[in-house]
């Protein structure tokens, strides 16, 4: 909060040196050649495929359990959305499926990398098909040695309210190679200043990412200790396949029994746990989305436990006792 007032009172709240601060910050945590912070997801998208020179009414796969912002961008955007399904166990789209969004006339993937794991990367890369990554959940996950934001030809990092990382709203658009970085920059440098993310975000935004390191520490011991507890009971996890090691997102169930018997069970220990996947594609669709079973499944039956830095061991250690009883 130092960090935002200090933009507060210096007046300093649009775009500007802070702005430059989180955008170099980026860059060094990524090793990345360039990046570009903007108001929202749905923007740093927008650049990411004008940068791309992407034909409009071109076809972009998505998954059905990625953010309903990105069915709703690619619309918008003039682009025809290719909803494709999940593998049942991590949740995330893998070879075959994005493969049958190619035949279906799918030109580029945008890969949500959902609740912080990481799909067979080297798989979908050999389909050869552009990638823009979404690691607003996976920031700090890496597979095969390589992190997360570094196999697409563009990566976007959200800053919103659910994201691993928040500044209260915003994106960070990551170009880790050098041919579409110079694009990147050229694009931003005559962007309107109303597309460009605000001081006063990009402050909370920076000092959130220089607390990462610790803050992922203290996420997986949570983890940890959850995972212990719920091998106990009957429901399971979501875990990394594979050569990869996955961020700490949240702490997701995937359940046995129904999610209103086991809402009601955890209300009475005063733990509130919501819907992984209620603001997703598969949400948002609901009836209207065809076949994708495996995420209308995961979409009624995942859910997400309290799991964050400022949560505290007692809290953490009851959450644990919860879990190897739920009904």
């Amino acid at each position: 909060m130092d960090a935002v007032l200090t933009c507060m009172v210096a007046e300093k709240i649009g775009p500007g040196e802070m702005n430059g601060k989180l955008v170099q910050l980026v860059r060094e945590n990524f090793a990345a050649e360039g990046a570009a912070a903007f108001r929202s997801a749905s923007i740093a998208f927008y650049y990411a495929l004008v940068a791309l020179d992407l034909p409009k009414e071109s076809g972009i796969i998505i998954s059905a359990l990625g953010p309903a912002w990105q069915y709703q961008a690619i619309v918008q955007l003039g682009y025809v959305p290719i909803v494709v399904d999940v593998d049942p166990e991590t949740a995330l789209v893998c070879a075959d499926t994005v493969e049958a969004g190619i035949k279906q006339g799918g030109r580029l993937l945008l890969l949500h990398e959902a609740l912080g794991f990481l799909p067979d990367m080297t798989a979908l890369l050999a389909l050869n098909i552009p990638i823009i990554e979404d690691i607003s959940e996976s920031i700090g996950a890496v597979f095969t040695e390589k992190s997360a934001g570094l196999f697409g030809v563009f990566s976007i990092l959200g800053l919103e309210e659910r994201d691993l990382l928040t500044a209260g709203g915003g994106a960070v658009l990551l170009a880790p190679n050098r041919r579409e970085a110079i694009v990147l920059k050229k694009l931003v440098d005559e962007a309107p200043a109303t597309d460009i993310l605000p001081d006063i975000n990009c402050a909370l935004g920076y000092v959130q990412l220089k607390e990462m390191g610790r803050n992922t520490l203290l996420r997986r011991e949570m983890n940890n200790l959850y995972i212990r507890s719920l091998l106990q009971g009957r429901h399971k996890t979501i875990i990394q396949a594979g050569d990869g090691i996955p961020a700490v997102y949240s702490f997701p169930v995937v359940l046995s029994s129904g999610y209103k018997e086991v809402k009601q069970y955890v209300s009475r220990k005063e733990i509130e746990i919501e819907l992984a996947f209620a603001f997703s594609v598969a949400a948002r669709l609901a009836d209207t989305l065809d076949g994708c079973l495996n995420a209308k499944s995961l979409l009624m039956r995942c859910v997400l436990f309290p799991l964050y830095p400022r949560l505290g061991s007692a809290n953490a250690a009851k959450i644990a006792k919860v879990l190897a009883t739920l009904p």
